[in-house]
């Protein structure tokens, strides 16, 4: 297989949910995208398909042969061994997005592991861009592949907001944004749970109503944050690093993410609240630290 000519061939690593939604947008405007199927779930190689994105044989080497641009999309433990996997691939030249919610000190680490490529720092903030979600796609780094991204999503639904060109801005981004949000859902779970095992839920729900906006009248996000768990506690355990590194106390990210560890084992699941509490109560905690 070989690229049309005249168009950008992006390879995605690997399509998750956001991933897809990314592909799909770029394939809209007439990008190639391609992913490697080696060892992916029968989950990721049906949305793949769906998506229509081209599985490459050849592995990853192929899949970077191929590329002018690869986005790495995956959860952030696995972040530096796809990185350190491409590394291996001696990929000159390539423009390589680590797009994970790590933290800035490893995307620098990231970027000094992938000396030959034009690494850029990036963060995804909102939700898939698909049913009219327009996310934006923050970016830090080189500026010729800064360029070249936001030409690629030109006349998507992604919007490109580039940050300056030092490695890390990006990922201070998100994992700012990211320790606010998910904590939030988090507490507002572990509220709601202790007010309704009290008899009281639907009072605090009252209460809560009375300011706009408020995580804590949402009830339905709670199994949405049980399901997510399993992305969320090593986002959180990124953003305690990045709240340590600015001389502020970690205890709250990291408690919070030994708490989503308690849904560990309903990953993407469908739950109701109730079955989404009694989870959480009955769950087993464990430390959650990112890989250094």
């Amino acid at each position: 297989m070989s690229p049309t000519a005249g168009t950008t061939t992006v390879g995605i690593l690997h399509p998750g949910s956001m991933g897809v939604a990314i592909a799909s947008q770029l394939r809209r405007v007439g990008s190639q995208v391609v992913w490697d199927p080696t060892g992916r779930s029968p989950a990721t190689i049906r949305r793949a398909r769906e998506a229509g994105l081209t599985a490459v044989s050849g592995g990853l080497a192929e899949l970077l042969r191929l590329s002018d641009v690869v986005i790495a999309l995956c959860p952030p433990a696995a972040a530096e061994d796809v990185a350190l996997q491409v590394a291996e691939h001696s990929p000159v030249g390539k423009v390589y997005v680590e797009a994970n919610a790590v933290s800035p000190e490893r995307v620098r680490r990231i970027a000094d592991a992938l000396p030959l490529a034009v690494v850029i720092d990036a963060a995804v903030i909102g939700s898939p861009p698909s049913g009219g979600k327009q996310p934006r796609f923050y970016v830090s780094g080189p500026g010729e592949g800064v360029d070249q991204l936001d030409r690629l999503f030109t006349a998507t639904d992604v919007q490109v907001c580039p940050l300056g060109e030092e490695i890390g801005r990006a990922s201070a981004l998100k994992l700012a944004y990211t320790s606010y949000q998910k904590v939030s859902r988090v507490l507002a779970a572990l509220a709601y749970g202790a007010a309704e095992a009290n008899g009281v839920g639907r009072e605090l729900l009252d209460i809560a109503a009375l300011r706009s906006g408020s995580y804590l009248a949402e009830t339905d996000y709670v199994p949405k944050t049980a399901a997510r768990a399993w992305r969320w506690a090593p986002e959180l355990a990124e953003a305690a690093e990045l709240v340590a590194e600015a001389g502020l106390p970690d205890d709250l990210m990291r408690a919070a993410a030994v708490v989503l560890s308690r849904w560990e084992d309903v990953r993407d699941a469908d739950l109701s609240v109730e079955e989404a509490l009694e989870k959480l109560r009955e769950g087993i905690p464990r430390m959650v630290n990112p890989v250094l």
